[in-house]
């Protein structure tokens, strides 16, 4: 796919809704007694691959555009696979799938790409299996595929080593199973959108500061999700509306929750034109975000911040090739274990473009304001992602650039070119 530079991006656009959520939003209202009434719901291959695997269960969910109904049976509602699980490309599917099969009482096979291969999953059957989850697979366990038999399964305390959202759901969804109380413990808080909606469900949770705890043998009851636009979605625009020249982008209704706000901080930090209208929503916050092209500086990107916006970072990685002076990205390791390893790609990618850029161990070294040739061939490597930053990159190049594996968008965004189209030409 060919792109060149010379358009600004005017108008506004409502981004998809957010994929964690969308995800969750399924697997909740499955796991629930009642029809669940989901809006707005993120139709990327993902979020499909998570509808498909529990459809494989013998849960009724039906899909009319971005309207979708779950009528959940509970727990014990679930039937054994007749055939092997498909995640497909989600990560998100294969972690929390695992904790919800940790105690179900029949044997499942979750597979899934090439990509997902790849992706540790012994931080999550780990703790699984001291739960009492018999779970077997590729290098006992830490990839797929992965065979697992739920049964009776004891609480536990979990110290939780990196600050992973879906680590966390995972044993919490367990714990939900077990007898006694579940807690998880992280490093720094990771987003939080299983324990909004968990409560949003009718299931009590506690928390203290980066501690999550969970009683065992509760329910859920059916209920009504509004899934908020995605604001990892939204980023692209963002970062777009900042660099490219004579731009202004409105983005309507994204989701605000301070888990996920991490981008929005580092725009404020370097100096970007950002303007917040706050709009109510039931259980997660929403706001329509105003960007135009702004004067930035560099800046250190670390700590506690990193896990609420650790997918972003490739396209703040472009934005700071864009920012006066230095910006350090660092204590982000996990990026290594994405859908690639975001640290290498995201700087052998904009290094063909001309970015000054340097990878370290846990992050990257970036130095503008560097002008952007193209003129090349560049590569999602099947990470959207990185297709998604390099489409954007595309428009403060010199000369044009040709995108390979631009598909791999269709995950998180299928109408992410339709948005730019319609942007670059109102």
């Amino acid at each position: 796919m060919k792109f060149k530079n010379g358009s600004s991006l005017r108008g506004e656009i409502t981004v998809p809704g957010d994929k964690s959520i969308s995800h969750r939003a399924v697997m909740f209202g499955a796991l629930a007694y009642g029809q669940t009434n989901i809006e707005n719901f993120l139709t990327g291959e993902d979020c499909l691959s998570t509808i498909s695997c529990f459809r494989q269960m013998g849960v009724d969910i039906q899909l009319h555009g971005k309207q979708v109904t779950v009528v959940g049976k509970g727990f014990s509602g679930l039937q054994e696979p007749k055939t092997v699980l498909d995640v497909g490309n989600s990560g998100t599917t294969t972690r929390l799938l695992l904790g919800i099969l940790a105690g179900s009482p029949f044997h499942a096979c979750i597979i899934g790409d090439e990509s997902i291969a790849k992706r540790p999953m012994d931080r999550v059957t780990i703790p699984l299996r001291k739960m009492g989850a018999q779970i077997d697979g590729r290098e006992h366990g830490t990839f797929t595929p992965i065979s697992i038999r739920g049964g009776n399964l004891n609480a536990i305390h979990h110290q939780s080593k990196v600050a992973s959202a879906q680590v966390k759901s995972a044993i919490l969804l367990a714990g939900l199973q077990a007898n006694g109380i579940t807690t998880v413990e992280e490093p720094y808080k990771s987003r939080d959108h299983t324990e909004r909606m968990l409560k949003a469900f009718g299931v009590h949770i506690e928390e203290n500061g980066c501690s999550v705890s969970i009683k065992g043998g509760q329910s859920l009851t059916a209920t009504n999700i509004y899934v908020p636009g995605d604001i990892s979605s939204a980023a692209f625009f963002l970062v777009a509306g900042a660099i490219v020249p004579n731009s202004q982008i409105t983005l309507r209704n994204v989701g605000i929750n301070p888990t996920r706000t991490g981008i929005i901080e580092v725009l404020k930090e370097m100096g970007a034109s950002l303007t917040i209208e706050e709009k109510g929503n039931a259980f997660e916050p929403m706001a329509d975000l105003t960007i135009e092209t702004s004067s930035l500086v560099g800046t250190e990107i670390s700590g506690e911040i990193i896990p609420r916006l650790i997918d972003e970072i490739p396209i703040i990685a472009l934005l700071a090739t864009q920012a006066e002076g230095t910006t350090v990205i660092k204590d982000a390791a996990e990026l290594k274990v994405k859908e690639t390893n975001r640290i290498d790609t995201v700087v052998q990618e904009l290094k063909k473009l001309g970015a000054n850029i340097e990878a370290t161990d846990d992050g990257m070294i970036i130095k503008g304001k560097t002008p952007l040739k193209g003129g090349t061939t560049v590569s999602s490597h099947g990470d959207h992602r990185i297709g998604m930053m390099l489409a954007i990159a595309s428009f403060i190049c010199h000369e044009s650039i040709f995108l390979e594996n631009a598909e791999a968008i269709n995950v998180s965004y299928p109408s992410f070119f339709e948005h730019l189209h319609l942007l670059a030409t109102t």
